[in-house]
């Protein structure tokens, strides 16, 4: 029986992405994907047909793999990172359940921008946190506004997905403003850009000093909780767990 994987590639270099994730392409017939996560694929790809789209997509993406399973594919729908944040696992099983569909789905997960970060600036996500996007393309400002009031309230390490584009250059500069609230303003903030990809860097500065720091749409930004520091090399950002050492 034929079935759809929805498969999360993790942040792009091939040493970070899963067995699972790797069986997953060789056992589909078809391959779709938004066109940026087909080509850091493609060497894996071989001569398998592929059908690949832009931005804003999603949907068609996933009706397009649902028809062919239902021909007798096999499809592997790629996504960046963790299917299952942020990505294409959501929306993949809502049009499944919508067409009354009964192909079936396997989520295969793979390695978040936020966790590629976190290894990158050392280990900043060792208590709780919280996840947001900046994003308001699907989500109201409100809503992004109120959580980002409940995480800094609660005093969470937060990671900050989709922090900023062309489109929203001053969403960051909100959100800075609502944290300013909550957290002091030496709180330590890492910034990666490209985790674990070939052109990765980042910068370590505070909460009043972030917005100075280049940031876009390949940045993962985590902001520390009221215990998180930096090492005295600066180079690494730790959130105790609360082990007595």
């Amino acid at each position: 029986m034929s079935k759809i994987y929805v498969t999360g590639i993790g942040p792009g270099l091939y040493e970070h992405m899963t067995e699972a994730a790797k069986a997953s392409l060789a056992d589909a017939d078809i391959i779709i994907g938004y066109k940026t996560y087909i080509d850091i694929i493609a060497d894996l790809i071989g001569d398998k047909e592929v059908l690949s789209s832009g931005m804003r997509r999603e949907i068609d993406r996933c009706e397009k793999a649902l028809e062919l399973a239902e021909q007798g594919k096999n499809i592997c729908l790629v996504s960046s990172g963790d299917a299952g944040v942020f990505g294409m696992a959501g929306i993949m099983l809502e049009v499944v359940e919508a067409k009354h569909s009964a192909v079936a789905v396997e989520i295969i997960p793979g390695i978040s921008a936020a966790n590629a970060a976190a290894a990158t600036l050392g280990a900043p996500l060792m208590h709780d946190y919280a996840v947001i996007s900046l994003s308001d393309l699907l989500t109201d400002w409100a809503v992004i506004e109120k959580r980002l009031h409940c995480a800094g309230d609660g005093d969470f390490v937060i990671s900050l997905y989709n922090p900023k584009s062309n489109g929203r250059p001053h969403n960051i500069e909100k959100a800075q403003e609502i944290l300013l609230k909550y957290k002091a303003p030496e709180t330590p903030v890492g910034i990666v850009r490209n985790a674990k990809r070939q052109d990765e860097s980042y910068v370590i500065t505070t909460l009043k000093k972030m917005n100075e720091a280049d940031i876009d749409m390949f940045s993962m930004v985590i902001i520390g909780n009221s215990k998180t520091y930096v090492t005295r090399d600066q180079l690494k950002m730790i959130t105790p767990r609360g082990y007595q050492l």
